[in-house]
C-alpha cells in the first residue's frame, strides 16, 4: 500500500469536515464526489449552488448529500462578519468590510475553519498560495510555539530502502524564500511532526542540510544552519536531529561515518530540512524527475489545518489533499 493510500485508510477511521472554497470548479467538484463515495471526508463546497450543480453535471460528478453553501446567502455570514470585525479592526477593517469579505468564499472558509464548523480546508486549483495564506494567516494563525508557515513534500521513493520504507519529508519546498535561523528551526520542528502524523513514521530522523558537515566549511550560510539545529534541539530536545550536514552525511550511514561521526541521525534521515526556499524546491524536484518520487505538498505550521493545490492539479491530487487535510486535523 503507497503512502496516499495509508493516509487515506487514516482519513476514512475518523473522518473530519472539510471545505473547499472553490465549489463550482470542475476538478474541485469531481474530487468531492469522490470523498464522499469512499468515506475519506465530509466535504462542503462553497459557491452559487447553481454554478456547483452545472459543473457536477458537466463532469458527471454525483454530489447527492454533499452539502453546498454559497456564503452570499449563508445565514452564518452575519456571525462570521462580527467575528472577523473584531479580529481586523486594529488592521482597519470595518464592520461593512467585513461584511464584504466574508462573502469571498475563501474568507467564508477560513471563517468556518476557526469556528470550528470545518475542520480544516482545502484551495489551490484557481487561487494563488497568497490567496489562502494570507486569510489563513489573519484569521487561524500560526499554532502557538511555531514561528513560520511552511511547505513539506511527502516524497514517496519507488526504492524502499530509501528514508522509512520509501518515504521521506523534505521542508521547506514552497513557501519560505530565506527563513533564518529561527524560522528554520521551526520548520525543522513542524516536518518531524508532519513525519509523524501523516507518514507514520515513528521516529523522525531529522537532518538540517548544507554544503558543509560539522565545520568542514567556514561561512555564513553554514552557521544559520548550525544554529537552526541548536534551536530545534531546544524546541523539541526529544527529537533525533543533527546539523549542519551535507546530504550524503545525512543519508548514507558509511558516509556519516566518516564525516560526521556520532551524529545521532547515523546517516539514516527520513526528514530533509533545505536551507532555502532554492535547495527545498530544486532538491524535490530532482527526486521527482531523476527517481521517480511522488510528491505531495501540504502547509504546516497554521493552527488548524489549510492546504494548498498546485493550479495544475488533478482530481486525484485533490483528493489526496483533503485526506492528508483529514489526516492533520485528527491530529
Amino acid at each position: 500500500m503507497g503512502i496516499v493510500e495509508k493516509i487515506k485508510a487514516k482519513a476514512k477511521a475518523n473522518m473530519k469536515r472539510i471545505v473547499l472554497p472553490e465549489g463550482d470548479e470542475k476538478r474541485t467538484v469531481q474530487a468531492a464526489a469522490i470523498c464522499k463515495k469512499e468515506g475519506i471526508a465530509d466535504v462542503v463546497l462553497l459557491g452559487d449552488e447553481e454554478k456547483v450543480c452545472a459543473a457536477a453535471r458537466e463532469t458527471g460528478a454525483d454530489i447527492t448529500g454533499i452539502e453546498i453553501v454559497n456564503p452570499e446567502t449563508s445565514q452564518n455570514a452575519p456571525a462570521y462578519a462580527e467575528v472577523l470585525y473584531e479580529l481586523r479592526k486594529s488592521k482597519g477593517v470595518t464592520p461593512e468590510k467585513a461584511d464584504e469579505m466574508v462573502k469571498d468564499p475563501m474568507y467564508y472558509g477560513i471563517m468556518m475553519v476557526k469556528m470550528g464548523d470545518a475542520d480544516g480546508l482545502v484551495s489551490g486549483a484557481v487561487h494563488s498560495t497568497g490567496d489562502m495564506l494570507r486569510p489563513a494567516l489573519q484569521i487561524i494563525r500560526t499554532k502557538p510555539g511555531y514561528k513560520t508557515v511552511s511547505a513539506a513534500f511527502v516524497m514517496e521513493f519507488p526504492n524502499p530502502a530509501i528514508g522509512h520504507e520509501g518515504v521521506m519529508i523534505f521542508s521547506d519546498g514552497a513557501v519560505m524564500p530565506n527563513p533564518t535561523a529561527e524560522e528554520l528551526a521551526s520548520i525543522a520542528v513542524a516536518s518531524a511532526e508532519s513525519a509523524r502524523t501523516l507518514c507514520g513514521i515513528d521516529e523522525p530522523r531529522v537532518a538540517l542540510l548544507s554544503f558543509s558537515t560539522k565545520g568542514s566549511a567556514k561561512h555564513e550560510l553554514v552557521d544559520k544552519v548550525r544554529t537552526a539545529a541548536e534551536l530545534a534541539h531546544q524546541m523539541a530536545p526529544e527529537l533525533i536531529l543533527d546539523g549542519e550536514l551535507q546530504l550524503d552525511a545525512a543519508v548514507v550511514p558509511e558516509v556519516a561515518a566518516l564525516k560526521a561521526k556520532g551524529s545521532p541521525v547515523e546517516g539514516r534521515a527520513n526528514v530533509l530540512i533545505f536551507p532555502d526556499l532554492q535547495a527545498g524546491n530544486i532538491g524535490y524536484k530532482l527526486a521527482q524527475r531523476f527517481a521517480g518520487a511522488g510528491a505531495f505538498a501540504l502547509l504546516q505550521g497554521i493552527a488548524r489545518p489549510c492546504n494548498d493545490l498546485s493550479r495544475g492539479c488533478s482530481v486525484e491530487d485533490i483528493v489526496a489533499t483533503v485526506a492528508m487535510t483529514a489526516v492533520q486535523a485528527q491530529a
